[in-house]
């Protein structure tokens, strides 16, 4: 962001609004929203970001056993979507393993 903001400080500053709206119009609580950032902090490798919601979570009111629950968490779903993801490409692994199939690679 600091770029934008020297740069093109238009954009930050749109950025800026939309974090008031987003406060402004929020429905849940402050706790789950902290437990939503820093889930896609996580999953995004922002390390700011994950130290921003870690302590805004607690702020909030988490306790780090909730904290360290919700990064299990994230740990978890990623972990079975990269199995599933992985499963489906490899799908046919016989037929990579017999030469049958051509990944479009440059050799």
């Amino acid at each position: 962001m600091r770029m934008l903001a020297e740069l093109f400080p238009e954009f930050a500053q749109k950025l800026d609004e939309i974090d008031e709206l987003y406060k402004e119009k929020r429905l849940i609580d402050e706790k789950t929203y902290q437990f939503i950032c820093f889930a896609v902090s996580i999953k995004a490798r922002s390390k700011p970001c994950v130290i921003k919601h870690f302590k805004g979570a607690l702020d909030a009111g988490a306790t780090p056993r909730e904290l360290a629950y919700i990064f299990a968490l994230v740990m978890r779903e990623a972990a079975g979507a990269d199995d599933c993801w992985t499963h489906d490409v490899l799908g046919d692994w016989t037929e990579i393993v017999a030469g049958n199939v051509d990944c479009g690679c440059q050799k």
